[in-house]
């Protein structure tokens, strides 16, 4: 299951990304990594991609709270 912001497995060893941060936001991760090291991590760099990757990490967040919530009410309705 790869989306646009999933990147592939080889990708991910070959830009050594660790395995806790393997997400569903990965694919956004690697260019700000190297734009990260690239500029030397100084923060009011890679904007665009740090917002980017966070957005990404919200969405997701927000998107795996509503499933919770929608498990949680179709449990509660068959008991």
């Amino acid at each position: 299951m790869t989306s646009s912001t999933t990147a592939s497995q080889t990708e991910l060893k070959a830009a050594k990304v660790p395995l806790g941060w393997r997400d569903q936001c990965s694919a956004l991760l690697i260019p700000l990594n190297v734009c990260r090291k690239d500029k030397l991590y100084l923060p009011w760099e890679c904007e665009n991609e740090r917002h980017a990757y966070e957005k990404c990490q919200y969405e997701d967040y927000m998107r795996r709270m509503k499933e919770l919530s929608k498990r949680k009410l179709a449990a509660a309705e068959e008991e």
